[in-house]
């Protein structure tokens, strides 16, 4: 009997909805599975050949045994987690037949088993993500079961949360129409009904009509997101009616659990987006014979007459039944089948089931590039100036031009970037380039396929770099205040900053993010001037900088650039054409290692590590305590790298002073300057001659009046006050 491992106990297995064992004894059986001579097997079978159908079976049930080998072993407690596919098989295993396994892209969801082993993927290797074996191809036990990731199949590695996968296909897409812009292959990416109430799902139908891509959405309708129905989802309870409206876009509808019917609605899309009409979505009804996963109990929500019904349409018991009934199979051929399938699931279980978990000690391993180093004294160049002293939009703006000189795989877009998207105008017009003018010109260099304005959707934008990323390009996207990164937010921390770990290095985002930051500009109030760089420097694998001169922002840009991690880039607004603060052009390849940190003023009775607008600020304070106090010298740190920063210098400078204070715009609490205070108090408390100074801005929002900006901002005069304070230690 199978379900559970032989000789443990067996109330481990499914009860509910399980695939009866040796179900197909009450299939009447036939002679022989020769074929009806009415009509040719390509004419009953939408041109598929009787071995296709086959295979197609082997899919399905291979899919459903995995599931219920794996509610059976969570049952045991030998794997953590479940969350089953069952009802699905039919439409995935239709659409495996029409993909091209290592040439199309694939972002599916976590119930996409049996897509996923139509495409390559093993019963071995998704029970190695069961158990969480470090040798998982997925995750290497980093991830749950089910979040697919396969780099030679192009099967990018899945997270867990819903929707945010649509715009990364979408810069999938954009990447493959970028590298080839005469292949066929397509982009695909999956979900269930509720995900589509996500707004990056908009997002993405939006922009993949806009462009026109071949990309194909795929919704997996159960009728359920968890235990919420689709009419309390969806307006209409039909999302292929509601986006009925976008210009471009093939939709069609079919039963998912009709293997023959779902092969002929994918086969019109799939050839529509090869054909690149544009992007095509197809409304799969499909059932969910299992509770949404083993953390659920759909008994709770769902009547006993609706879960009989489901039932009915199971596709793994009608497929095979059609099967026989249509003389493709007998019952031996099939009892021979499914024998061979669970022959080979008990087999990978219990290999699985030996292999070694990941070691403790590989946590930190593939949180940032193997390959390039960007702390490295690899990074680490002497300027060659050249040229009159600039401001940091110029050499921004020249080093951006510079390195897509270097680097064809560079692409720079988001809200107004462009010179003039319109290109009819370009002859008419000076352009835009950005809001402050760093992206000046781009357009009209590289043309518009690598300089391009995208719509006010900032999810969408740094979703769309990702995807772009993940595929090999080198997306470089702005948001254009830091005060709206947050709809991003998700897309950053739960996306970019963890493909390269959750995949065990199988994937990398070494995509660069362009935050202009900061107040002190006078009339940006609440959202044109905040800041909040602490909240990002807390994501592992995500490295943060913030230059406060031209030449830096030159050299970490510029690293920033070369470098194989994700890295938002945060340039101060105030700072961008300071007159103190310019440089000659340091040279085309002046780079600086992240996390080193720059002395801005040497000092002995006193540091302040700071970075950004304060950098400035802390010389004037300095210069008007030391005019008061002659026999002292305060020394000024700048960090210019936030994540990683320069803990050697910090502590060099605090054990040659003895007193330290640590500067920042944010507000006070909870800030960038307690992680580096509490530091300072753990490792370095027998240096200190003095209790620990930290300077920021008050615990609330900037202000519209320039009085009242100041008022919350630290200003020279607070640096001052702090300084003289704990010199009187």
């Amino acid at each position: 009997m199978y379900g559970v491992v032989p000789g443990e106990n067996r109330a481990g297995a499914v009860k509910s909805a399980q695939i009866p064992l040796h179900w197909w004894r009450g299939i009447p059986d036939l002679t022989s599975p020769v074929t009806r001579q009415t009509a040719s097997a390509a004419e009953r079978f939408d041109g598929l050949q009787p071995d296709e159908l086959i295979r197609a079976f082997r899919i399905m049930h291979t899919a459903r045994r995995l599931d219920d080998r794996e509610v059976a072993l969570k049952r045991q407690n030998r794997i953590f987690f479940q969350i089953s596919g069952a009802g699905h098989e039919a439409v995935q295993a239709a659409l495996g037949l029409l993909l091209r396994p290592g040439q199309d892209w694939l972002y599916p969801y976590y119930r996409d088993r049996a897509l996923c082993l139509s495409l390559g993927v093993t019963p071995y290797e998704m029970l190695q993500q069961a158990v969480g074996a470090a040798a998982d191809p997925a995750s290497g036990g980093r991830q749950m079961p089910s979040h697919w990731g396969q780099p030679k199949l192009n099967i990018v590695t899945r997270s867990s949360p819903t929707g945010t996968q649509f715009v990364q296909a979408v810069g999938c897409a954009e990447a493959g129409l970028y590298e080839d812009e005469q292949s066929d292959n397509i982009t695909l990416v999956s979900s269930g009904d509720g995900a589509t109430s996500e707004g990056e799902f908009w997002e993405a139908l939006n922009a993949a009509c806009m462009k026109r891509l071949p990309l194909l959405f795929l919704v997996e309708d159960n009728g359920y997101a968890i235990s919420v129905p689709v009419e309390c989802q969806t307006a209409g309870g039909s999302v292929s009616k509601l986006v009925s409206g976008f210009p471009g876009l093939h939709i069609d509808e079919c039963d998912g659990t009709d293997f023959l019917a779902s092969y002929r609605t994918l086969k019109r899309a799939v050839e529509y987006c090869r054909a690149r009409s544009g992007p095509a979505l197809v409304h799969a009804h499909v059932i969910r014979p299992y509770s949404h996963s083993l953390s659920d109990d759909e008994r709770l929500y769902k009547p006993p007459a609706e879960r009989a019904a489901e039932a009915e349409r199971d596709p793994v018991l009608t497929f095979p039944k059609f099967l026989i009934d249509e003389g493709v199979i007998d019952r031996h051929m099939l009892q021979n089948i499914t024998h061979e399938i669970d022959v080979e699931i008990h087999d990978a279980t219990h290999q699985a089931l030996r292999d070694e978990p990941p070691a403790p000690e590989t946590a930190l391993q593939h949180l940032y590039s193997d390959k390039i180093d960007p702390t490295s004294e690899e990074f680490s160049a002497q300027p060659d100036f050249q040229g009159e002293p600039k401001t940091m939009v110029d050499l921004l703006n020249t080093t951006l031009k510079e390195e897509m000189r270097r680097n064809s795989n560079i692409l720079v877009f988001g809200e107004d970037v462009a010179d003039a998207s319109r290109e009819q105008n370009l002859g008419l017009v000076k352009g835009k380039g950005g809001v402050f003018k760093v992206t000046a010109g781009l357009q009209r260099e590289f043309g518009s396929r690598r300089s391009f304005n995208t719509p006010i959707a900032e999810a969408s934008i740094v979703g769309r770099a990702i995807g772009m990323a993940a595929r090999g390009l080198k997306p470089v996207a702005e948001i254009q205040f830091f005060d709206y990164i947050w709809p991003a937010m998700m897309q950053i921390r739960d996306e970019l900053a963890t493909l390269r770990w959750r995949s065990n290095g199988a994937f990398s985002c070494p995509a660069v993010l362009r935050v202009p930051i900061g107040g002190y500009l006078n009339g940006g109030a609440i959202y044109h001037s905040q800041c909040g760089e602490s909240i990002f420097t807390h994501i592992p694998g995500l490295r943060v900088v913030m230059p406060s001169t031209a030449i830096d922002a030159c050299g970490l840009l510029r690293t920033a650039l070369r470098c194989d991690d994700p890295v938002l880039f945060l340039e101060h607004k105030k700072l961008y054409r300071e007159p103190y603060n310019r440089s000659p052009h340091p040279g085309v390849d002046f780079t600086i290692p992240f996390g080193r940190a720059r002395l801005v003023k040497p000092g002995h009775d006193l540091t302040v590590i700071t970075y950004g607008a304060l950098v400035q600020k802390s010389l004037l304070a300095a210069t008007a305590v030391e005019k008061r106090r002659p026999q002292v010298s305060i020394e000024v740190v700048d960090l210019r790298s936030l994540a990683p920063y320069d803990w050697e210098a910090i502590r060099a400078s605090v054990e040659k002073t003895s007193r330290v204070i640590i500067a920042h715009e944010d507000c006070l609490s909870w800030g960038f300057g307690a992680e580096i205070a509490a530091r300072i108090g753990s490792e370095l408390f027998t240096s200190l001659d003095a209790p620990v100074g930290r300077v920021g801005a008050l615990d609330t929002w900037v202000g519209y009046h320039p009085q009242l900006e100041a008022a919350i901002l630290p200003q020279t005069e607070t640096l001052a006050a702090e300084m003289e304070r704990l010199l009187e230690y």
